[in-house]
């Protein structure tokens, strides 16, 4: 009987370290400076509230059970807090301001995320330019739903100010559209278009999000189909469309299959309304290659 009992431990706690060894969940650790930069855009020069001086901010990126430590240090002259979109547990201190001079570290314990979310300042004068992607990989051992890219690309479609923005502005309409902080062509003040090189035949992820604040972004690739693969931090049943709308913080990845003739074709983002839009630039080479 006795002996039954140690096998059973010792089964038990070879499970135990079986799972350990694969679960392959990590702490994965990002440093956040809020601060002050100057950009130049729509022929003027302003100054506007960044994370590590980027506008986007920075990319996180993890794998699916890891717990992500983001330590925010606030250089800034307001008081900020970060909001966790698509995050679905609760995380201590996230409704608290980090005021000027001091710092917070938000502990985010990743468990069904999956795909894209995303991050921003709670306030809305902050949030038109903090903010930034959030990827969580499928965890060590797992593969994607869909076939494996040849490599993946965050997408922010984001908003523009002339007026500065600080502590106690509402934003009213956007002066501007942009994609991952680039307005394009279409401004008229010599401003940079985004550009995405890929290669002929090849399979890119791209992940897009919607950071503009209160308008539906539409968005498409010319001459391009796109596969829908997963919305809002979570995969879902793939479906085709040649453009994609995007409610105000909502998330898509998407499948683009690079089959075109070798060329540039165009990136375009605009406001349901239509008033204004914004363009990028797709680049083929004639070489492609294996996810790495």
């Amino acid at each position: 009987m006795g002996s039954q009992k140690q096998a059973v431990v010792l089964l038990s706690v070879l499970l135990f370290l079986n799972f350990l060894l694969f679960s392959g969940a990590d702490d994965v650790y990002y440093e956040f400076i809020l601060q002050e930069a100057e950009f130049t855009k729509l022929c003027g020069t302003k100054t506007v509230l960044t994370v590590n001086g980027s506008f986007p901010g920075p990319e996180i990126r993890a794998r699916r059970d890891d717990t992500v430590y983001v330590n925010v240090r606030n250089q800034g002259r307001f008081a900020v807090s970060i909001d966790w979109e698509g995050v679905e547990d609760s995380i201590d201190g996230a409704n608290e301001l980090i005021q000027p001079g001091t710092n917070f570290t938000y502990e985010i314990e990743l468990d069904d995320e999956i795909g894209t979310l995303w991050w921003h300042a709670r306030s809305a004068w902050a949030e038109a330019t903090v903010h930034g992607a959030f990827v969580v990989l499928p965890a060590a051992g797992e593969q994607f739903p869909f076939p494996a890219p040849t490599s993946d690309h965050p997408i922010v479609l984001g908003e523009w100010y002339r007026q500065e923005l600080t502590e106690g502005i509402v934003p009213g309409q956007a002066d501007a559209y942009t994609i991952n902080g680039h307005l394009g062509e279409t401004y008229g003040c010599n401003d940079t278009s985004y550009q995405l090189q890929v290669d002929y035949q090849g399979l890119y992820l791209l992940r897009i999000i919607n950071a503009v604040a209160n308008e539906t972004m539409v968005f498409a690739i010319a001459q391009h189909s796109l596969t829908i693969v997963g919305q809002n931090a979570t995969y879902s049943r793939r479906s085709f469309s040649s453009s994609l709308t995007l409610a105000p913080g909502q998330t898509l990845d998407i499948l683009l299959s690079a089959n075109q003739n070798v060329g540039q074709y165009y990136i375009t983002a605009r406001p349901s309304s239509g008033r204004l839009n914004t363009t990028g630039i797709i680049h083929y080479t004639t070489s492609t290659g294996p996810l790495v």
